[in-house]
């Protein structure tokens, strides 16, 4: 794509058709086509710079995004190339659908999208210093807090039915947890835990059998039986 100056539609000061947000007012800032011209443009301009044509903004899918769980924005439908996701444009949260957000993990191309988009926001849209439990903007109620595969150090918001929320530094970290490796290695750890507890599983019930048989011989039992490990455990398999 070419690259021109163009103006910011909300304070007029030139800015390249490449930035996603004007450094001068912060505004997001997307291109789009004019309809009578094709010249390039940005969404939210009410004339063609080129033209002079009336422009007609288009719809983005605001009405149906929910509102910023941290400071109650709007949310405003974002699609970067393939990747559709809903942002606050005022703390630059992202919510991000169930399915988009595992085709994410699993597609190296979507998250070099997602990087190279995140890396051009600018350091005023950064993690709220008070973290506390939101509400999901689908269905309002209060989300999961969860350490990203249990091991990134990334504390998501999660709606299992509806979505995940993060906040504006946490998906590139997220993205880089991915790339280097931490979702295998949370499932070897994951597979090495379970395995363990299994072997744990099988050594109580030895354990138990010996002294069953033991307590036939002598006719005497415990005072207190030691059922409790196993039952625990045969609730987690």
């Amino acid at each position: 794509m070419k690259i021109e100056a163009l103006n910011c539609p909300n304070c007029g000061a030139a800015v390249s058709s490449d930035r996603t947000l004007c450094q001068f007012c912060n505004s997001r800032l997307k291109t789009q086509a004019c309809p009578e011209c094709l010249g390039l443009m940005f969404i939210g301009s009410k004339h063609c710079s080129h033209c002079g044509a009336k422009t007609v903004t288009p719809d983005t899918g605001a009405a149906d995004a929910g509102d910023c769980p941290r400071c109650k924005t709007r949310l405003t439908a974002l699609e970067v190339e393939e990747v559709t996701v809903q942002e606050c444009t005022s703390c630059g949260g992202l919510w991000s659908a169930s399915d988009t957000f595992e085709s994410i993990c699993q597609n190296s191309e979507k998250q070099s999208v997602v990087l190279n988009f995140t890396a051009r926001r600018i350091e005023y849209m950064a993690t709220p210093s008070k973290i506390s439990y939101v509400p999901c903007p689908r269905c309002k109620q209060l989300m999961n807090r969860s350490n990203f595969a249990r091991a990134s150090g990334v504390i998501i918001d999660l709606c299992k039915p509806h979505g995940v929320w993060f906040d504006a530094d946490e998906l590139p970290k997220i993205i880089e947890f991915i790339r280097k490796g931490g979702i295998e290695m949370a499932r070897q750890r994951e597979r090495l835990e379970l395995k363990e507890e299994r072997e744990r599983l099988e050594s109580d019930k030895r354990t138990v059998s010996m002294e069953m048989n033991r307590s036939a011989l002598t006719g005497s039992v415990d005072d207190e039986p030691r059922f409790g490990g196993i039952i625990d455990f045969l609730f987690k398999i």
